[in-house]
């Protein structure tokens, strides 16, 4: 199997896809339909790749993403933090990729215990390690067709990059405040479900 990895950081999956003999490419960049079949890929996986996957491209190959969030909640950009804010279930998820935004049906997720101490940047280091473990566990079912994936419900949130800016101020500090503090913020400072254009799906 030809395996596409679309990563910023390939080499914490790559050993895992490997150990079943098959070929991985890597990238970052942006990718065409002509690139998945010039290189004969089979199957894409993107972890923390920045570019949305058109239906032309979807339509030569199955693509899977590892998302750091408990689908169908926190959908789409900034998914730990948004966790927080909105107080969702906090977890990962590794799902096929369609049209939407994060919207593919679940191959597998988990929920991430959370210590009332965690900083941003503390629970998302537990995401990400969870979501590399939990991608260790189902690979081989996903490499030998046996993994069965459930559609998503319609319940859940989505957002945008774009909602950052409504909760940048609380971020001065950068990752390093902690979590609670900002659910709290944002509840002292009636950022509602509505201003975060929060989308009930």
């Amino acid at each position: 199997m030809n395996v596409l990895l679309l990563s910023p950081y390939p080499d914490r999956l790559r050993p895992v896809i490997e150990a079943t003999s098959c070929r991985v490419m890597v990238t970052e960049e942006k990718i065409s339909p002509e690139f998945l079949k010039d290189n004969k890929i089979d199957l894409g996986i993107s972890y923390g790749y920045r570019h949305i996957l058109k239906k032309d491209v979807l339509d030569v190959c199955p693509f899977i993403n590892l998302h750091i969030s408990y689908l169908p909640w926190n959908r789409g950009a900034d998914p730990n933090i948004w966790s927080w804010v909105d107080d969702t279930p906090k977890g990962v998820t590794i799902h096929y990729i369609d049209e939407g935004i994060d919207t593919g049906d679940i191959i597998a997720q988990r929920e991430t215990p959370m210590d009332k101490d965690e900083t941003l940047a503390t629970s998302y280091q537990k995401l990400q390690k969870d979501i590399e473990a939990l991608f260790g566990e189902v690979w081989l079912s996903i490499y030998e067709g046996r993994a069965e994936a459930r559609p998503q419900t319609r319940e859940g949130s989505l957002h945008y990059s774009r909602d950052r800016d409504l909760i940048q101020p609380f971020l001065k500090n950068g990752y390093d405040i902690r979590a609670c503090a900002l659910t709290e913020m944002a509840r002292v400072e009636n950022i509602s479900v509505k201003g975060l254009k929060y989308e009930k799906l």
